[in-house]
This record gives structure tokens, sequence and C-alpha cells, in this order.
């Protein structure tokens, strides 16, 4: 798809087809999220894949109970890494970087699923710790999104979007 095509046809799907997703598809999902831009290069962020069913329905049960999290054949956990931001940045890096590396980086993610004709749904709402236990507790890192991905079991309607007058502001 042409870009700009991948970003109208992008939708949040919350229904998959029980079928896997090919490994050379997800390496190139990967690809993508490694060539996120992040602030001084340092890409503070570490993503963990998760395919086995049993973590899958702890992230949903971590995500409020989100069950379609489930449902999805991977699901892919972006975290902040906020010493690596740190280690250049100091507390900015920390707080703010880290956070923003990570988001990019699971947009990247998110795009690239859709452009490879998949289907995804950012998921912000969890509990920090459970998703932190769910994924092993690894040491130093910040739960920032879950994107579970997989083959659409639904085709949404474009939602509405707000005109570019009402938060595009020219300076100048």
């Amino acid at each position: 798809m042409e870009f700009f095509e991948v970003l109208q046809r992008r939708r949040s799907i919350r229904q998959f087809l029980p079928r896997g997703i090919p490994a050379e598809i997800l390496e190139k999902i990967f690809e993508a999220i490694r060539w996120a831009p992040s602030a001084g290069n340092l890409q503070a962020y570490q993503v963990f894949v998760v395919e086995d069913k049993n973590t899958l329905r702890l992230l949903a049960e971590a995500a409020l109970g989100q069950e379609f999290i489930v449902q999805a054949p991977v699901a892919l956990v972006f975290c902040a890494d906020p010493a690596r931001a740190a280690s250049r940045y100091g507390a900015r890096g920390e707080n703010l970087y880290a956070l923003q590396d990570a988001t990019i980086a699971c947009d990247h993610a998110h795009l690239a699923a859709a452009a490879l004709g998949l289907g995804s749904v950012w998921v912000g709402a969890f509990r920090d710790d459970a998703v932190w236990q769910a994924i092993g507790s690894p040491p130093g890192l910040k739960p920032v999104a879950i994107l579970p991905i997989g083959y659409p079991a639904e085709n949404p309607t474009p939602t509405p979007r707000r005109s570019l007058k009402e938060f595009l502001h020219r300076l100048g």
C-alpha cells in the first residue's frame, strides 16, 4: 500500500482470525520498529514478542479484561527503557524521551502491520505491574503499550476525524 493509503485504511482491530502470522511477515514488522526514530538514536525501548496463549491471557487480564488480546496470534509489548535515555539526557530522557521512543516504535509496528494486511489495536489501558509481571519482570523497564496483531476478522468503518482548523495553528 502507498503510505497515505495505509494511514487512511488503518483501523483498530479487536477481532482476529485464528490464523498464525508467518515469520517473514513478523520480521518486516520488527524491521519497521528498528527503523523508528528516537531521541539521540538511543532507541530507549524494549519490545517483548508474546505468542504463548497463557501469557496472552495474562496480558488480557492486565489490560482490564480486554479479551481480544487472547484472540491475536501475537502481541507486542513495548516498554520504555528510562535508564538508556537518562544516560545521555538525564531526567528529561528518563521521564519523556524513553516514553516517546517506545510510542514511536509502537506506531511504526502499528502502521507496518496495516501495510502488510494485518490488523492491530493500540492497548494503553492496563495495570503496569501486571503487564510487567506477565513479560517476566524485566528490571528498569516501564510498559507503554500492548499491540495485539493478527489477520482481521472485522472491517470497521472509519471513525470521524477533527477538521484541520480544529487543531492546526499556523504561526507567523
